[in-house]
């Protein structure tokens, strides 16, 4: 602990008290699925629900043993000398196209963090001449890159730049349909979009009828591995390093491969990963030590899941405290979800989140043995961060910190009062609850303390009142998890979700439900696009994160809950960006 923590609370971290013992469990059948009787100290017998969750796939001595050569100075070396081959070539490149082409493969290779100020000037130049330029015919492949990074990149540009590949009746002209490269552009440029813009909705709709018919049709196989891709999950929608990982292997096979862009990409990849394996073991270190993996086997265990969060929130290698505590962070969420979701009973709950409110190390007294461990982790990770940020910066971050836990712990005990009441909410009492339950919120207020360079008490009162942006992030966050809940979370007698609160007001099909809350995530993002706001956090590392929180929600729900079930898919994105290096050929170390 650095520094002296603030007068309100506790200074000194509290011990785990060796007479706090695992909650002893026997599984037994129901009707529903499965349940597990716990016996008390005072030898009651409490019948309670069970998830079934499956055990970590990685315990901390594989963690541990996590090794990658590419930490040292040879590499460093080769990396800085490619960097400036890259400098030159993005001086040097004048044509338009070309320009906007490097940005976007740069960003694309995940390495353009590297060179923001160089993009920036880039792009101001592009967007002057476009003023100067305006009504000059391009391509629609070259309208849509320079409409998209634009954008992207904060500069004002008009839908109506599209208007040149309109027909007299509106609609996008029959003869773009044989441009896919064009037509691929114009897709990833549509979800760039804000409210109100029918033209790029036209093209959303136009682009992705006819990337699906070239699917059908094409036999290029590498095209069409990149539409396939592309229609999975927009680039706008996906989290940097699986675009990375994955556009590194696509970009090797393409003929107009740069291979100081392909090695360099390759080099970053592989420092970065070194750097998140050793983010990865103080974190596992933590946990192990903890314990509460093994006394609480009710609850998910899934410290690699946990921190896979943080890289898609934050990848930058300087962001190490983000991704240390942030792990820790969502380690805790996770854990004291499942106290509420799956394991206490309601009366416990109530005491918990008593517990929460008061912020008392005298509470522990009143609490059941499984939560004591529980609240006590909790407090000493909260009273760390809170010294820190007094150590750092000077300010009492502690009241902020507890009221969003005390919101998060009230709206996991709305939802237990709902179920042991039967009740079903509203598609609106839902969402009011559920934006905040998600832990989207808590989240991105600790976020943060953890990445700004100045933290002040008024930027975390605007926070804590919880704006519109972290409001709309969280909600996708929600509703991405919601699309693919699995049955089997169901069985657990947790509240309907989305779906079936739509399905229960409406007398909707699932399906139609399904489509109604994929429209309500494509409108959360188009109010995101549009959000501006200069003087609600200081911090643009910070002012990044809620897209981010969203990015990393839809990539982890995308096949399956990826926090819950153990699915390939999840698990060989983990691999790719935490465990396996990229091979890098023809190049020996000097």
């Amino acid at each position: 602990m650095v520094g002296k923590a603030p007068n309100d609370h506790v200074a000194v971290r509290c011990s785990v008290n060796d007479q706090i013992s695992p909650v002893t469990l026997k599984c037994v059948g129901i009707e529903s699925g499965m349940c597990i009787k716990a016996s008390t100290q005072s030898g009651d017998v409490i019948v309670r629900r069970s998830a079934n969750y499956n055990p970590p796939m990685w315990e901390d001595e594989f963690i541990q043993s996590l090794d990658n050569e590419f930490r040292s100075e040879t590499y460093q070396s080769r990396f800085n000398q490619l960097k400036g081959e890259v400098k030159t070539l993005l001086r040097e490149i004048r044509e338009p196209l070309e320009q906007l082409e490097l940005i976007d493969v740069l960003q694309r290779l995940g390495i353009s963090y590297h060179f923001e100020s160089e993009i920036k000037d880039i792009l101001e130049r592009i967007n002057k001449k476009s003023y100067e330029d305006d009504g000059k015919k391009n391509s629609l492949h070259v309208t849509s890159l320079k409409f998209r990074l634009l954008r992207q990149h904060q500069f004002s540009i008009s839908e109506e730049v599209f208007n040149a590949f309109r027909d007299e009746t509106g609609n996008f002209k029959a003869c773009l349909s044989e441009d896919t490269c064009g037509i691929l552009s114009l897709y990833e440029a549509s979800f760039l979009s804000t409210e109100g813009e029918s033209i790029l909705e036209a093209a959303k709709c136009f682009a992705i009828n006819n990337l699906k018919e070239y699917i059908e049709t094409s036999e290029d196989d590498l095209k069409v591995e990149i539409v396939r891709n592309a229609l999975k999950l927009p680039l706008h929608w996906k989290i940097q390093r699986l675009e990375a990982r994955w556009f590194i292997d696509i970009y090797e096979r393409k003929e107009s491969v740069n291979p100081v862009l392909l090695e360099i990409a390759k080099l970053d990849f592989n420092m970065l990963q070194y750097i998140y394996q050793e983010d990865l073991k103080y974190v596992s270190s933590w946990w192990r030590k903890t314990e509460l993996g093994k006394k609480l086997r009710f609850a998910r265990d899934q410290l690699m899941e946990n921190f896979f969060w943080t890289i898609g929130i934050g990848y930058e290698p300087d962001l190490e405290y983000f991704r240390r505590m942030g792990t820790k962070l969502v380690a805790l969420i996770t854990m004291i979800d499942d106290v509420y979701d799956v394991y206490g009973t309601l009366d416990e709950l109530e005491l918990f989140t008593n517990a929460i409110e008061k912020w008392d190390i005298a509470t522990i007294d009143q609490l059941p043995e499984y939560t004591k461990q529980c609240f006590l982790t909790l407090y000493n990770s909260i009273d760390e961060i809170a010294s820190d940020a007094l150590s750092n910066h000077g300010v009492d971050v502690m009241p902020y910190l507890k009221k969003v836990w005390l919101d998060l712990c009230n709206s996991y005990l709305l939802e237990s009062n709902w179920y042991h009441s039967d009740y079903r909410p509203t598609m609106h009492e839902y969402i009011d609850n559920a934006w905040i339950s998600v832990a989207g919120p808590i989240m991105l207020v600790h976020s943060y303390v953890f990445v700004s360079p100045q933290i002040t008490n008024v930027e975390l009162e605007r926070l804590t009142e919880y704006p519109d942006i972290i409001r709309w992030s969280s909600t996708i966050m929600r509703l991405a998890n919601d699309l693919l809940t699995p049955l089997k979370e169901q069985n657990i007698g947790d509240v309907p979700k989305s779906i079936q609160c739509y399905v229960n007001e409406t007398d909707a099909s699932e399906r139609n439900a399904r489509e109604y809350i994929r429209h309500l995530i494509d409108e959360l993002w188009k109010k995101l696009n549009e959000f501006e706001d200069d003087k609600l956090v200081s911090s643009q590392t910070f002012m990044k994160m809620p897209k981010d929180l969203a990015r990393i929600a839809q990539c982890m729900y995308q096949y399956e809950d990826g926090h819950i079930i153990n699915h390939n898919k999840t698990k060989e994105g983990i691999l790719s960006i935490l465990v396996q290096p990229i091979m890098i050929h023809n190049y020996s170390k000097q």
